[in-house]
């Protein structure tokens, strides 16, 4: 049966927001959590960008969720290296209720200590890399790495879990999802795409498969609307541009070209339950095992609750269940 967890979008949320989401979360029902990790919000309309590894920290004592991170790119702004060492503290913290989520990253958060941004076969290539880094290093043994794009000298982490975290990896294309079989213990998208997940099981056989997903709620549609534009038209853009575009304003330019039409097509707006079961549904009919929701905008009060009351349990009992 699918489980379904919250999204906390660290874009548009300082931390104190993000913890009170995660709190109501759980009072409603939601089972995990995932959490954005950005330098960069998309667009300055969003205004936030809080560390995640300092946000996991605070969740960690605020709630009993597991948490996942929806994904740390673990390349080129942040050596794999530190992030085997957050990624082990944070397993202990929340008692072993953590998952690595990782992906090859966005240019947008990537190139700020000023490398130069790969092209997607070498990102791969370093991803690969970095996830047996990490492994190795979660062994707690002293490890000396001289691979083709990193270097460890020495380097022991002395605070580790009973149990390593799971490796979870993003893939939005064929050659990402055929990394994600091979290397990682699970499966993340922001699509149900029928096509990918069946790639990913065909080669990874019952390695677990998350997605997630963002909602508009708010007290009419064409509020929705106007929220989610503003704040996540940059979500309507088309290709690989959100993955080479350098910095908030260039996505800013790049969203004029999404329309507001386009996004009441694209995004479940508004406060009618029966639109939000309906835009979780093809998700759980394609067979995901966890299905996350964000909220855009700032009626997250509203759709936390409600989702737990009106739409969770509709979704649990076989999705027309009432």
């Amino acid at each position: 049966m699918t489980r379904f967890g919250y999204f906390l979008s660290c874009e548009e949320f300082g931390p104190a927001e993000l913890i009170e989401q995660a709190r109501l979360a759980e009072e409603a029902g939601f089972e995990s959590l995932w959490i954005s990790d950005h330098f960069h919000p998309w667009n300055d309309e969003q205004g936030e960008s809080p560390f995640v590894w300092s946000v996991i920290g605070a969740l960690a004592q605020a709630c009993s969720l597991p948490v996942t991170t929806a994904v740390t790119c673990p390349t080129v702004r942040m050596s794999p290296v530190l992030v085997a060492q957050a990624a082990a503290t944070s397993a202990v913290m929340l008692d072993g209720r953590f998952t690595l989520g990782l992906g090859t990253g966005e240019a947008l958060n990537e190139h700020v200590l000023g490398d130069a941004w790969p092209t997607l076969d070498v990102r791969l290539e370093m991803l690969e890399e970095a996830v047996g880094l990490i492994r190795e290093l979660w062994t707690g043994e002293f490890v000396n790495h001289r691979g083709r794009h990193y270097t460890a000298d020495t380097a022991r982490i002395y605070t580790l879990p009973e149990q390593p975290p799971q490796i979870f990896m993003s893939g939005f294309g064929p050659e990402a999802v055929d990394v994600a079989a091979r290397i990682a213990d699970g499966y993340i998208t922001t699509s149900p795409d029928h096509a990918l997940l069946k790639r990913f099981r065909d080669s990874a056989g019952d390695k677990m498969a998350q997605a997630g997903t963002k909602v508009a709620w708010a007290a009419t549609e064409d509020e929705g609307v106007e929220l989610a534009h503003r704040l996540w038209g940059t979500s309507g853009l088309p290709g690989e541009l959100a993955q080479v575009l350098p910095s908030p304003r260039h996505f800013e330019q790049a969203a004029e070209l999404v329309t507001s039409e386009q996004t009441r097509r694209s995004v479940t707006c508004g406060p009618d339950p029966d639109r939000h079961v309906e835009a979780v549904k093809p998700f759980v009919e394609a067979g995901f095992d966890d299905v996350y929701v964000a909220n855009m905008g700032p009626h997250w009060a509203e759709m936390i609750p409600t989702y737990g009351n009106e739409v969770l349990p509709r979704l649990r009992s076989g999705i027309d269940g009432r």
